[in-house]
């Protein structure tokens, strides 16, 4: 597989576990954290560093709106148990 194709798929593949992180709103942060290393703040982390490794400029905030698809605080207030 070529670099770009392997960034296409490796896109997707994030693409589809936000995706699936969304669907599971039952799954809290605190049970990722326990059984995988990681949870949606570590992933709105991760992304905000890649963005500004590229220059983008991204606050906090909007790197954890990427992930959670809505303001954390929202997010808590729904679905945070």
């Amino acid at each position: 597989m070529d670099e770009a194709t392997k960034k296409k798929v490796q896109a997707k593949a994030f693409e589809r576990l936000i995706k699936h992180l969304g669907e599971r709103k039952d799954v809290q942060n605190l049970d990722l954290m326990n059984l995988a290393g990681f949870c949606r703040n570590c992933l709105s982390k991760w992304y905000r560093e890649e963005a500004i490794k590229l220059g983008e400029n991204i606050s906090d905030p909007d790197a954890r709106k990427e992930i959670y698809g809505m303001s954390y605080e929202e997010w808590k207030d729904k679905y945070q148990k």
